[in-house]
């Protein structure tokens, strides 16, 4: 959003066009609503500006939820915002540690400063970019005085008068996407030494893409990934007080309104490899990145298809929210012909298709597979050694 833009749309009458507006989702609906107001005599910074608020609001409610109507955005405000659930777990995070206020350094349009102020904390939000900021002010107006907004590099913040610091580093190389392996500190702005830093001389979160390479995490920081509704969104390093003694991995799965956390105080052992049983079981992905595969598979009384496959396998019927489990039908041949008449003949029309450790396209092995009937199925393609093996199984 250009600040022309952004100046239409804060006023008493541009907000008003905007909360009137109808939800926006396709480009069809772009088309028309810029038809409508244009016709109706606004200015094209103001029909740009609330056209656009209305497809980023819609787009926000997977993120938001009915708070989303309320907020402003810039569409990559959105795309790097934290959803709200996972700010609430963060802001708890400090509340637990008994930390009342916190410097939101790089705050973005202030999606975990909501989380903080949500809960009664003071928030300094802090936001280089002069739009992002101004915007963050409009998501944070209803804290009134609890929530300040201040456009400023993170370097150049006074922090003294927080109790903690949450630090969002920017990203510097473009396309950077939330599972990129960025672990240079000139990658980020501010500098992940000058991040590192601060975290030794003050309570601090530090959010970080989940694929952050491991090798260069700090060892005085427990490092907390995160997986939410399927998706591995980031992670988390906390020091000081934030961090919880004797635990430096942590795994957090949060789905269908609850959270789940496996804690260990380092990587875990795996499990040696099992026979394929009548269980199938995928780790999280947090669980995954945290390497406490091992501490899960014990728990299912299971153990790897393969080394270093992420696939757990066992008897027991047995499960946990840090995995998805799916029951065993049969193996069949890996071959994408014999693969594709075997399913015909059990009338599999509907087909989940999963992997690791074969470079498989799933779109493209679904077109050749020439599926027919009703029946639906679970597929999970795998290799054990330098064998493909293909598994047949339903999701629990």
């Amino acid at each position: 959003m250009e600040m022309a833009e952004l100046r239409a749309l804060l006023t008493p009458d541009g907000l008003r066009l905007l909360d009137s507006m109808p939800p926006v989702t396709t480009s069809a609906d772009v088309a028309r609503e810029v038809t409508r107001l244009r016709a109706a005599g606004h200015s094209p910074d103001l029909v740009s500006a609330v056209v656009g608020q209305a497809r980023l609001r819609t787009r926000a409610e997977s993120k938001f939820g009915p708070l989303a109507a309320r907020m402003l955005f810039t569409r990559a405000g959105l795309e790097q915002s934290t959803r709200l659930p996972v700010a609430a777990l963060h802001a708890g995070r400090f509340r637990d540690a008994g930390l009342g206020s916190v410097a939101d350094l790089g705050s973005g349009i202030g999606g975990d400063a909501l989380g903080f102020a949500g809960i009664g904390m003071d928030v300094l939000a802090v936001d280089a970019d002069e739009v992002t900021a101004a915007i963050a002010a409009c998501n944070l107006a209803p804290f009134g005085s609890s929530a300040e907004v201040r456009r400023a590099q993170a370097e150049d913040v006074d922090v003294s008068g927080s109790a903690g610091v949450w630090l969002d580093p920017a990203r510097r190389t473009a396309g950077h996407t939330e599972t990129s392996r960025l672990s240079r500190p000139e990658d980020y702005s501010p500098s992940l030494d000058w991040a590192f830093t601060l975290a030794t001389q003050k309570p601090t979160g530090i959010k970080l893409g989940p694929g952050f390479d491991r090798d260069r995490l700090p060892s005085f920081a427990e490092a907390q990934w995160i997986t939410a509704d399927g998706s591995t969104l980031e992670l988390v390093l906390w020091s000081g007080e934030l961090a919880r003694p004797g635990i430096t991995r942590a795994a957090v799965v949060m789905t269908d309104g609850q959270s789940h956390e496996l804690t260990a105080p380092a990587d875990s052992e795996d499990e040696p490899v099992h026979p394929l049983g009548a269980f199938i079981h995928e780790p999280a992905g947090s669980v995954i990145r945290a390497r406490l595969v091992g501490d899960v598979a014990r728990a299912l009384e299971a153990g790897p298809v393969a080394p270093g496959i992420a696939y757990l396998t066992g008897d027991a019927a047995l499960t946990s929210p840090f995995v998805s489990t799916f029951r065993v039908r049969e193996q069949l041949p890996a071959d994408v012909k014999k693969l594709g008449r075997a399913l015909r003949e059990r009338g599999i029309g509907r087909l989940e298709i999963k992997k690791r450790g074969v470079d498989v396209d799933p779109a493209v092995l679904r077109t050749k597979l020439g599926l027919k009937g009703d029946a639906s199925a679970t597929l999970l393609l795998t290799r054990v050694g330098s064998t493909r093996i293909a598994v047949l199984a339903d999701r629990i």
